[in-house]
């Protein structure tokens, strides 16, 4: 059938070119309609339902609204987990369902048993609905409602929040795509009843008759119609209350003397606003109006955006003179960026793997037919995307690489030139022979084509199985890469046929081209490497093994995370203020954090603060939580950092200087992502699951200081679940019966005197604004207000609240969580500079070790960690699938076994150079980096079968010397090898090296790719031969060289895997043996004394020897003269001998001032460490003193509370609990100090660990009684210092006797002269003449200078013998001192621990019993207490002084 289509394309060119044209034409316009988005959508399938309380407590909310709703909600079928929060006034229940639910089936079955829900829940507490149909990628447009400069005066926050929801909101609801607009910050208009109750109890007026005189006198009605004549009449009252004075004249009842009594004589009618629990900031201005444009699931974001952006437009020429909007957050930055991102990786892998197939083919014609299949396949791609509805986005377009498209066109292209060179033809072809040959050479081809395209497609397949996060994630990109191979595929087997025998050259030659030398090149390597490899196969097998393993130990110990943090370009800050804080004090926390931001870092646009809950409550944050939201420039701009990491670490260093704000770094769509997949909005959550709140948040405390210790671990987050203040009424159901009074009646009371309660709606045109009745602002501020509010009885009396109930101040929860209904609670933190793996890992075991769980209480970890888990079991499912799938094909292929092996060991060779190039870049194993090795074990096997299948060839073709066969396929076989390798790893270049918004995802993947690539065709080309070698051959006993090779390695990399071990340190003599080998000052000492021992050879200076040569008129003036001579100068031999006695004086001296300086360093780690011991002892100490003081101030607080005690009491126990609080801050400083200086004197960054030892005496080593100061290191050093003044005396007496000089010379005596007979001779320079010298050198005129230097000697001598005196005697009174201090330390000890300590110990036991007891008062308490803490005190002084002095008569007597 292939064969048919290309003799039907070759045939019927201008069919095909028609066909080409309507792809171009159907791919342009689908790129058109293409949905656009920065990422997929990876937000699991979920409906929230929101119900708010605004009067209820979080355990009131948990109890009567939460857990119906979930235990109505879980007889859902395909539901995946339920999660719920509980707080104040709010309940968010998010129900996750099966990826393959329709989320709309999903919402009617939630909506179905909504009106279940509601029947359990009880009346007028809250009415549950869901939240819009939007996803993590929904909140697509931000903008700010403000007014320009010069309206400030005329528009408030209120006027503006109306503006909001009542022109922008309503005409933005109507926008295509848009699910909701949720609005933020500013006042929510409301007309307020401000009641007096001093006014009410007068009048003898309840809240009750306001509630029904304003229900009664707000309504309309109608009467129908009367007919007149011939018109009808239809009839409607106007009773709504429209104005101030419509609702003051609301009569509320009439008094005894017939009067009626109005709402203006009970109450101020005025503009108010609803209870708030959220704000805007922004820019450090302070407060402003935001709303969040809400997208509907599955929309195109791009024209979504676009859609709003035209709305917005016209809303502006509606709005009132002044105001504007103004956007803060605009997703489609982050589209255009990424998908800028992907083009530009696409045109450059483009453009690349042109210009490598223009080289390695050689042909200009031939390689722009293949390059013309590149955006053919993309176009058809685009079509099969638009028609599946797969979005174009970073993930679907950022993996196609067009090395792997082409890579059938270029098959077919290559065979069709080959073949067109072997046709022996002179002239040049016709179209109907260039039809027939380009027919030939490509269905003879054919099948290794299409083998080739259908592998990439198999291993993408395996792809399309993955589920959740990572399915969503990565199955786009598997079918995108699919769409494209097929249309390439398809196109090779029509349009490349049709247009090569179209426009390739018909006139033949086969002069060799620039492809032929590039080739030539490599030949001139790889034949004689193959040619060793193949004589040396035990070495290849046993390094391509060595590498193998090494890279599994490389991957064993790469840390892992779900997926690379893509940078979006701005920052989303998480903001957290003291728990309990009100409103005001977070608004003024995110305006001081604003103005930081703006002033310090130029790379800032603007920060907008949103505080609290919007309008819809998809993020249920507490009043004192804020998301900032850091509008950035582009990162080309930045100037404090160049990197997300950098940037986020200096901007948290800046604001480190608000005091109890905490602040968290992320980003707007990763922060949402996290929020609505795993319920936080940080990396990595760890969740505690329980039921006591009090020992869940304990659990969370313990867990959180162990997660602050973990390097990489940044912005941590533990849960506030309790310890929130709040005023409890506890009713006296006694007093109630008395006085005839329901709970309901005063619950209703109290709501609306301070929540406020809707009486009705004031209608504005189409606005409408609640009538609330609430007490006035200054009738609603302190404890007073409540415990004074008037309930009205049946017969019209009123009585305060507190005459009914118990109107006090207590802690409660805070917030509830939990999944799937059991209570849980979460330490969350983010990951910089690390990878999520190993942290959490590390964290875990950590919590293994150091915090006991109650039973029934246990941990999980959540977030991107509970992902990259999943991912890991879903890829360890699909990789081998891929595998398999692979191997059946390369078995149906060969129909052997054994060669479907051999083929198949190119994927592992692959893997090492994918692992090598993740480590090199420092990366960790990703999933991107997962679907980053599927792709590459396809790529990987089309090299080894090229090979494969040739040898198999040449084996069929007779060739049975297999050494031949080898060398003969390999050859021919390397062009296509090195095309496809490097056309496939080139492609992905762009993506490796690019660092634009969004590149963070396809690095790791593209990474792996072309490493693997790397080694896998280096590996193939060698190792596959030698293993086709033993496949055919079988395999023989390896030597002893490759196994004692393989040893060796194998030895090597067990010694590294030891070698890693971080180092601890947990004794002191450890601690000094670290010391001494680094400590730098020790070190130095060893230098000078080797500098001393090489001085040491300076002694013999014999000075420089004499070579002179005279030349002139010295016989006579006949002619010139020459003459040589050598001579030395020595100084008296004994000179020589002191000098080397003195050099050796001084090697001593320097081998002394190294032990002096050990010596001092042991001191000084000695002393250290002990201090350190005592100030943790007294760390512990204080914590128990402080737990004992904390319950006695608790306690003391509950007395005062009750009217048992005084306020002095109270305020002693609180006095005592600060004074060992600021104690304990002091020893913390003072173990950080020692600590410091521990590390300083060890010269190195190790862990001391936490359990040292215990703190005791210190024993001698010698008896106390025999110590002396002989053995002290400095006083022999002091000592040598007069042998040395010695010696260096008797140097400059030896310089006293003369030098020796020494000669020899040889001269000639031109001119007349005579023999020794006496006869005349005419000497000439031939005739020489030499004799020698000898001389003394007497210092004649240096003698008195001499005498002064040995004169100054003697002094010197003397001058030392009086140092080394003084410093004994000062070493023998230090050591005596010492001792006796030691002994009276040793007597006071001896009494505190046969009787201070343990009378401490029982009059701190007889204080607390007594005090319990009530026998004894706090006084007597107090100074209990502090006796007991005063003993154990002064016991850890004497301690700590015992052991310094025996530490100091340890160095003085030098027996460290």
């Amino acid at each position: 059938m292939l064969d048919n289509i290309i003799r039907f394309s070759v045939n019927n060119k201008l069919i095909i070119g028609l066909l080409t044209i309507g792809l171009v034409i159907v791919g342009g316009y689908s790129l058109t309609q293409l949905p656009i988005d920065a990422v997929p959508d990876i937000t699991n399938n979920q409906v929230q339902v929101i119900t708010t309380s605004p009067s209820l407590a979080a355990e009131e909310v948990e109890r009567l609204i939460t857990f119906p709703i979930e235990i109505t909600m879980a007889t859902i079928p395909d539901i995946e987990e339920i999660r719920s929060f509980s707080r104040f006034g709010l309940s968010v229940v998010t129900i996750v369902f099966e990826e393959n639910v329709d989320v709309y089936w999903a919402r009617q079955q939630v909506n179905e048993r909504m009106s279940e829900v509601k029947e359990q829940i009880p009346p007028g507490i809250g009415a549950p609905g869901m939240a819009p149909i939007t996803t993590g990628l929904g909140e697509i447009y931000q903008y700010v409602v403000g007014v320009e400069p010069g309206y400030e005066d005329k528009y408030d926050a209120r006027e503006l929040r109306t503006i909001q929801d009542w022109i922008v909101r309503r005409q933005l609801l109507g926008t295509p795509g848009v699910a909701d607009v949720s609005s933020f910050g500013g006042y929510l208009k409301q007309y307020e009843i401000a009641i007096e109750p001093d006014r009410l109890k007068s009048l003898n007026v309840s809240i009750a008759d306001i509630f029904k005189a304003l229900e009664d006198n707000n309504e309309n009605t109608g009467g129908a119609y009367i007919e007149k004549n011939l018109t009808a009449l239809f009839i409607r009252s106007e009773g709504l209350v429209g104005s101030f004075d419509d609702i003051n004249n609301i009569p509320v009842r009439v008094n005894e003397n017939g009067i009626p009594v109005l709402i203006k004589d009970v109450a101020n009618v005025q503009l108010g606003s609803a209870v708030r629990y959220g704000a805007t900031t922004r820019n450090g201005e302070g407060e402003v109006v935001s709303a969040i444009v809400m997208m509907l699931k599955g929309e195109n974001s791009a024209e979504v955006i676009d859609n709003v952006k035209a709305k917005i437009a016209e809303i502006k020429n509606t709005l009132p003179e002044g105001v504007t909007i103004e956007p803060f957050l605009d997703r489609s930055k982050l589209v255009d960026n990424a998908i800028g991102t992907v083009s530009k990786n696409l045109i450059e892998g483009a453009l690349i793997v042109i210009f490598v197939l223009l080289l390695l083919l050689g042909n200009l014609r031939a390689g722009l037919i293949v390059a013309s299949v590149i955006p053919l396949a993309l176009l058809f791609a685009f079509s099969l995307m638009n028609l599946f509805g797969v979005s174009g986005n970073l993930m679907s377009l950022g993996a196609i690489d067009f090395g792997l498209i082409v890579d059938g066109a270029v098959i077919i292209v290559e065979a069709t030139l080959h073949h067109l060179g072997l046709v022996k033809k002179e002239r040049k072809l016709t179209q109907l022979e260039m039809d027939e040959e380009v027919f030939l050479s490509a269905s003879k081809i054919r099948n290794s084509a299409a083998f080739g395209e259908i592998i990439i497609l198999i291993v993408y397949l395996p792809i399309l199985a993955l589920v959740g996060t990572e399915g969503k994630m990565f199955r786009p990109m598997a079918q995108t890469v699919a769409f494209a191979i097929l249309g390439a595929f398809i196109l090779s087997l029509t349009y490349v046929p049709m247009i090569s025998a179209l426009f390739l050259s018909k006139k033949l030659s086969n002069k060799p081209n620039i492809s032929d030398k590039i080739m030539n090149f490599f030949h001139g390597f790889y034949d004689p490497s193959i040619r060793w490899a193949m004589h040396h196969r035990g070495i290849i097998m046993s390094i391509a093994l060595l590498l193998l393993l090494i890279s599994g130990w490389v991957f064993s110990r790469m840390g892992g995370e779900f997926i690379p943090t893509l940078e979006e370009g701005d920052f989303a800050v998480e903001t957290r203020v003291v728990t309990g804080s009100s409103l005001q004090n977070t608004i003024k926390a995110t305006t001081q954090a604003e103005k930081i931001l703006l002033d310090q870092f130029p790379e800032v646009v603007e920060v907008v603060s949103k505080i609290g809950a919007g309008e819809i409550p998809t993020d249920p944050m507490p009043v004192e939580a804020a998301d900032l939201m850091i509008v950035l420039k582009d990162k080309s701009e930045w100037t404090t950092a160049t990197n997300r990491e950098d940037l986020a670490n200096k901007m948290s260093e800046a604001l480190a200087v608000l005091p109890g704000v905490n602040f968290g770094f992320q980003q707007p769509i990763q922060m949402r992502f996290n929020e609505l997949m795993s319920g936080v909005r940080q990396d990595v959550a760890i969740k505690i699951y329980g039921e006591d709140l009090n020992r869940l948040s304990e659990y969370a405390n313990q867990i959180g200081q162990i997660a602050r210790g973990v390097e990489g671990a940044e912005d941590i987050y533990v849960e506030e679940v309790t310890g929130v203040p709040q005023i409890v009424i506890d009713y006296k159901r006694a007093q109630l019966a008395k006085y005839g009074l329901s709970i309901k009646e005063v619950n209703r009371s109290i709501q609306a005197a301070f929540a406020g309660a809707s009486a009705g709606k004031v209608y504005e045109g189409e606005k409408r604004f609640d009538l609330v009745i609430r007490l006035d602002q200054t009738k609603r501020n302190e404890l007073e207000d409540v415990q004074n509010l008037f309930i009205a009885r049946a017969n019209g009396d009123q009585i305060p609240l507190y005459q009914v109930a118990e109107v006090s101040v207590k802690e409660g929860p805070y917030q509830i969580q939990r999944d799937d209904t059991q209570r849980r609670i979460v330490v969350a933190f983010n990951v910089r500079n690390r990878d999520v793996e190993s942290i959490v890992n590390e964290i875990e075991a950590k919590i293994d070790k150091a915090v006991n769980f109650d039973t029934g209480y246990f941990v999980t970890f959540g977030g991107q960690f509970e992902n990259l888990i999943e991912a890991k079991a879903r890829l360890g499912i699909a990789v081998p699938l891929a595998l398999l799938l692979i191997f059946v094909l390369l078995f149906f292929t060969f129909g052997s076994i054994k060669q479907s092996v051999l083929i198949f060991t190119a994927i592992p060779l692959s893997a090492i150079g994918g692992i090598f190039a993740l480590t090199i870049r420092g990366m960790p194993f990703s999933i991107s980096a997962g679907i980053g090795f599927i792709a590459l074990f396809g790529v990987a096997v089309l090299n080894g079968i090229v090979l494969i299948a040739e040898f198999n060839h040449l084996k069929k073709e007779g060739i049975t010397d297999i050494f031949e066969r080898i060398y003969s396929g390999t050859r021919t076989r390397l062009r296509p090898v090195i095309m496809t390798a490097s056309v496939a790893s080139l492609g992905f270049l762009p993506m490796a090296l690019s660092s634009s918004s969004g590149a963070e995802v396809q690095k790791p993947l593209a990474t792996v790719v072309i490493g693997g690539l790397i080694t896998a065709t280096i590996l193939t080309l060698v190792v596959l031969p030698v293993l086709y070698y033993y496949f055919e051959k079988g395999f023989r006993k390896s030597t002893g060289k490759v196994g004692l090779l393989v040893i060796t390695f194998l030895t090597v990399i067990n010694m590294s895997t030891f070698a890693q071990e971080p180092q601890r340190i947990s004794s002191v003599d450890q601690a000094i043996e670290l010391a001494l080998e680094n400590n730098p000052n020790v070190k130095a000492e060893a230098l000078r004394l080797e500098q001393q021992r090489a001085l040491k050879g300076a002694s013999w200076n014999i000075g420089k020897t004499a070579v002179d040569m005279e030349y002139g008129q010295t016989n006579s003036s006949f002619t010139n003269d020459t003459r040589f001579s050598v001579s030395q100068t020595f100084e008296f031999p004994t000179t020589y001998s002191r000098q080397n006695g003195l050099a050796e004086s001084k090697v001593t001296s320097g081998e002394l001032a190294v032990e002096m300086s050990k010596n001092e360093l042991t001191r000084a780690v000695k002393s250290t460490w002990f201090a350190l011991l005592t100030a943790k002892e007294r760390g512990n100490l204080l914590v128990r003193q402080d737990s004992i003081y904390s319950r006695f101030a608790s306690a003391a607080t509950l007395r005062f509370e009750a009217g048992e005690t005084n306020l002095l009491e109270k305020a002693t126990a609180e006095a005592e609990v600060a004074e060992i609080q600021a104690l304990l801050a002091q020893n913390k400083a003072d173990i950080e100090i020692y600590s410091k200086r521990l590390k300083m004197l060890l010269n190195t960054e190790v862990e001391i660990e936490s359990e040292m030892g215990i703190l005791e005496q210190k024993s001698s080593p010698l008896s106390l009684s025999s110590i002396s100061v002989d053995s002290n290191p400095t006083l022999a050093w002091v000592q040598q210092q007069i042998e040395i003044a010695e010696k260096e005396k008797s140097v400059e007496k030896s310089r006293l006797m003369p030098d020796i000089k020494v000669g020899y010379f040889n001269q000639s005596l031109n001119g007349p002269g005579e023999t020794v007979a006496g006869d005349p001779k005419f000497f000439t320079s031939k005739d020489r003449f030499d004799g020698f010298q000898v001389g003394l050198a007497i210092p004649v005129f240096s003698i008195k200078s001499q005498s002064a230097n040995i004169k100054s000697k003697t002094i010197r001598i003397a001058e030392v013998e009086q140092e080394e005196e003084a410093f004994t005697n000062e070493l023998e009174n230090q050591l005596t001192t010492l001792l006796l201090d030691y002994e009276k330390f040793q007597t006071s000890l001896d009494f505190y621990e046969t009787n201070a300590l343990p009378q401490a110990e029982l009059i701190l036991k007889q204080s607390q019993r007594g005090f319990q007891s009530g026998e004894i008062g706090y006084v007597e308490y107090i100074q209990g207490l502090s006796r007991s803490l005063t003993v154990s005190f002064n016991y850890l002084d004497l301690l700590d002084k015992s052991n310094q002095a025996l530490i100091q008569i340890e160095f003085l007597s030098g027996i460290n």
